[in-house]
């Protein structure tokens, strides 16, 4: 099977899940209090905490600072795991993630959740990479959250639930990797040849992109190889050949048999904003009435799944070190294979990421 295909099937597994979620649950352990507005607000919040806002970096519309996308993924997982377990603390029908607790039947979920996902932000860093001026509006937010939740013993008990629930998910992720900074001679590069990737000198920043994901345990998995894909084609594959060809039509800059809608579709599928699968998983739940736990539950089964997706992706991509089609196509005479036919003019349509196939 095609490598890349592989890697497609585990790209959209968190789509796939959110996609089954119409499914019955036990009886909620409290009736009162089940909008699901707390969840899409910390969520949001979230999502602005871990990808701020404003002008794009080298990732583009938006601000992932010093994360690559596959890091601030993992992040969001973790972040979410921590909202699923308040919910499920406070409405039962489902198993937690990190830690079970019974909350009081008079616990704001609104308290909780806003506590469970600020004080797990907090407990990330500093690999999370919040400048001061990130945490301080992530701290005034919740302060001011807080404050709109009348006082009293319901106010009190989510905010303990909170705590918990962030200090067990907090503790989960100690020594997990997101601290490491390796280089790329840390992960045991292959020497040059046919098949073996090379960076992009025509995008030289970054120079090379998730190191940290191999390094990083996984949030659901119980290894980062578990799914790992069977690997690239033989380049003298009659696979290979199919692949080259398709790739070399339709992925390149100025191709004239790309429609386009495919056209669209590949710039789409190329883009790195969190926002758009985030939004999209929080309309989905509006569009299907979801309440605040089955709300929490799906945004964490996507991001969950979705964070070891990238670890998982990522795991594979710097085992087998396969070459990009932009090396690939223009030095395809060194492959050994007499079907592929080399294009030194060749260059794809989005300027390629530095990281293997």
């Amino acid at each position: 099977m095609n490598s890349l295909t592989q890697f497609r099937k585990i790209s959209i597994l968190p789509l796939l899940i959110a996609l089954s979620l119409v499914i019955e649950r036990a009886p909620a352990a409290h009736a009162a209090d089940l909008a699901a507005t707390p969840v899409i607000d910390w969520s949001n919040e979230a999502r602005r905490a871990i990808v701020p806002p404003g002008p794009g970096g080298i990732f583009g519309s938006e601000n992932y600072g010093n994360k690559f996308p596959g890091e601030a993924a993992v992040y969001m997982g973790i972040v979410h795991a921590a909202i699923y377990d308040a919910a499920v603390a406070i409405e039962g029908g489902y198993e937690a993630y990190a830690i079970t607790l019974i909350a009081p039947p008079n616990t704001s979920s609104a308290a909780a959740i806003a506590t469970a996902a600020h004080h797990t932000l907090i407990g990330l860093q500093p690999p999370l990479g919040l400048t001061p001026a990130q945490q301080a509006i992530l701290d005034g937010d919740y302060a001011n959250y807080l404050a709109a939740i009348p006082d009293g013993a319901a106010k009190t008990n989510g905010i303990a639930v909170g705590e918990q629930v962030a200090a067990a998910v907090v503790a989960l992720r100690v020594n997990d990797g997101r601290e490491q900074n390796p280089t790329l001679a840390d992960l045991n590069p292959p020497p040059p040849g046919p098949g073996i990737w090379e960076r992009n000198p025509g995008n030289p920043l970054p120079p090379v992109l998730g190191l940290r994901l191999p390094g990083i345990t996984p949030l659901a998995l119980n290894s980062a190889s578990e799914f790992r894909p069977d690997g690239p084609n033989a380049l003298t594959s009659e696979e290979y050949t199919e692949d080259f060809d398709q790739v070399k039509d339709l992925g390149r800059i100025d191709s004239t048999t790309r429609t386009p809608a495919q056209t669209i579709q590949a710039l789409f599928w190329t883009d790195h904003d969190l926002r758009v699968w985030n939004d999209g998983m929080l309309a989905l739940a509006v569009a299907h009435g979801l309440d605040l736990v089955q709300t929490a539950r799906m945004l964490a089964m996507v991001h969950v799944s979705g964070g070891d997706a990238m670890i998982a992706g990522f795991v594979a991509k710097y085992h087998y070190w396969f070459w990009r089609p932009f090396t690939a196509i223009p030095e395809a005479d060194t492959d050994g294979n007499p079907d592929t036919e080399a294009d030194p003019t060749w260059q794809p349509l989005r300027t390629t990421p530095n990281h293997p196939e």
